[in-house]
């Protein structure tokens, strides 16, 4: 490709919409342009890439078993009402009809529509397991599209489903996917961790999700220092804390005017937060319940909502508080609550706390777990932190900030049994499908790669997703010694299979330059006077900003010997 030809439009400043590397550099770097908000036209080189991170996930699912299928954009109505999810999914979801007044959506997810897929044409156990993926479009109505290509409107995902016939199939599968995951991040040139995860909308009972460490990332997760362990903060677990040493002091009463923040109590009665039991009151299918956590602690409603096995939960309304704990708001406590107490494992063990007093402006001082309150429920319901104990090694958590580039599900019998997917097993017996979900966002892995992989001057793309391996630029297009030379080594390296760009315009060589580091290709050959005269050019290696002189007869077989180690 010759970059006269190349659609490539650069940009030399900042766009102002561009809040991350990855969305700056997309744009800059003339890989996409902005059609509306959250929605991107992919250009040329923005193509490539993505070309290339999907031949990647091909070529892995097709070695995990996988067969590619393409499902439709739009889909009919009737699929979500029998999974329920028409109205439960939320604003998210693009809805239209058609000219006869047909429900339909744009697909946000694909369970629905190939879960009836498979129910109509797979019928005994002997076809099983069965794994089948597409690479689609997918369309969610974010209420704040941002950061370019990680949070959009319109995006392109992988996702596999597979289908089989009991527990142990789907460990099989879901272990395969696992893996696959794990390479082809690994491929990709991506340092991607797998974390629990909450399933969320899609559903099912276990997840992971694979993040990719960095300031940019939206999600908050915690790994552990010592062992293997990393999860979602939405997911992750947290045990008992230290139990304290003590005798029971008596319960007591003390006057706390206009004292109602976790912040005030501390510097007001000389006390940590730790030794503060915050009494949370919700909503969970309308019913009041207590939550009691300590003061150093957030409450994980994701964590509660599954404790509790409820379709609402809410933070209870002032009005709601005053009536249930007979006080205003910031002067809540366990002690005579008549409502369901879930206790978090963090105020087990604590000796002579302090809890609101159910009375405006009164706390109560050595308040202690079963003597003044008896908990309806001991579970974990708090946000695990940097500094916490790792429930599986003993070891010190680690916070971190992460992008979700994929993420795996067990879906186990949710959609199967909604769809009434059923298949004969081995006695004859009609049996739902055991399923599991599997997607990548292919869009958001590339603006995942650019955020690992650039600097100051633009992106360093691993060679496995770049969109030209090699751009060769004369720095006199016009010098017919450089352009000889520049267009042999351009022909010799396009039959040697090699992906090559030549920069055949008249420009500056300063210019040509920002553009080949913004771009982003792995290597640039410069053929100047200067060492065109002994037979030599300037080999730059954009990752690691090394140069080196090597002969112009050698230079397309060492690339060769790059690009094949």
């Amino acid at each position: 490709m010759r970059v006269t030809q190349l659609y490539a439009p650069t940009l030399r400043e900042d766009p102002s919409e561009a809040e991350l590397v990855s969305h700056k550099y997309m744009l800059r770097g003339g890989f996409m342009r902005k059609s509306a908000s959250g929605i991107y036209s992919y250009l040329p080189l923005g193509v490539r890439v993505l070309h290339k991170i999907m031949a990647i996930i091909r070529e892995e699912m097709n070695k995990a078993g996988g067969q590619e299928i393409l499902l439709p954009i739009i889909q009919p109505a009737e699929l979500w009402y029998e999974s329920n999810r028409w109205n439960d999914y939320g604003e998210e979801m693009f809805k239209l009809k058609d000219r006869n007044n047909r429900q339909f959506c744009l697909g946000p997810t694909h369970e629905e529509i190939v879960t009836a897929l498979v129910r109509s044409e797979v019928r005994s156990y002997k076809q099983l397991p069965l794994r089948i993926y597409q690479i689609q479009n997918k369309y969610r109505d974010e209420i704040r599209p941002r950061f370019g290509v990680i949070r959009s409107r319109e995006f392109i995902m992988k996702d596999l489903y597979s289908f089989d016939k009991d527990e142990a199939g789907l460990q099989v599968s879901y272990q395969a996917m696992y893996d696959a995951y794990t390479r082809i991040f690994k491929r990709c040139g991506l340092d991607a961790r797998p974390v629990e995860a909450d399933t969320g909308a899609i559903g099912g009972d276990v997840s992971h999700e694979f993040m990719v460490l960095g300031e940019a990332g939206e999600a908050a997760i915690v790994y552990c220092q010592s062992c293997d362990y990393a999860a979602n903060v939405e997911q992750a677990q947290c045990g008992p804390l230290a139990a304290d040493d003590g005798a029971l002091n008596e319960l007591a009463e003390v006057a706390t005017p206009s004292v109602t923040t976790i912040e005030q109590l501390c510097e007001f009665l000389n006390v940590q937060p730790s030794h503060i039991i915050k009494t949370m009151i919700y909503l969970a299918d309308d019913q009041p319940i207590a939550v009691l956590i300590s003061g150093d602690y957030n409450v994980n409603e994701i964590k509660l909502k599954k404790l509790l096995k409820c379709n609402t939960l809410i933070l209870a309304d002032p009005a709601t508080i005053e009536e249930v704990t007979k006080a205003p708001v910031g002067f809540a406590g366990p002690v005579g609550l008549e409502i369901p107490l879930i206790a978090d494992y963090s105020v087990v063990g604590k000796v002579n706390c302090v809890a609101g007093g159910n009375k405006a402006d009164v706390h109560l001082i050595n308040v202690n777990i079963n003597r003044d309150y008896k908990p309806t429920q001991i579970a974990d319901v708090r946000e695990a932190k940097a500094g916490d104990q790792c429930v599986h090694c003993g070891g010190v958590l680690a916070s971190a900030r992460g992008t979700e580039v994929g993420q795996v599900f067990k879906l186990g019998t949710k959609y199967s049994q909604a769809l009434r997917a059923t298949f004969l097993d081995e006695n004859g017996e009609e049996k739902p499908f055991i399923m599991g979900c599997y997607g990548i966002g292919v869009s958001r892995t590339m603006a995942a790669i650019i955020e690992q992989h650039h600097d100051e001057d633009g992106i360093c793309w691993p060679i496995s997703v770049a969109p030209y391996h090699v751009i060769i630029v004369p720095v006199s297009y016009k010098d017919e010694e450089q352009k000889r030379a520049a267009e042999e080594l351009y022909q010799s390296m396009l039959e040697a299979g090699i992906e090559v760009v030549i920069d055949d315009r008249d420009e500056r060589p300063g210019v040509k330059f920002k553009d080949a580091d913004l771009i982003g290709y792995p290597f640039r050959i410069t053929i100047g006077p200067k060492h065109l005269k002994d037979g030599n050019v300037e080999l730059y290696t954009r990752s690691t900003r090394t140069q080196t002189v090597v002969p112009l007869s050698q230079v397309c077989e060492l690339i060769k010997t790059h690009l094949d180690s």
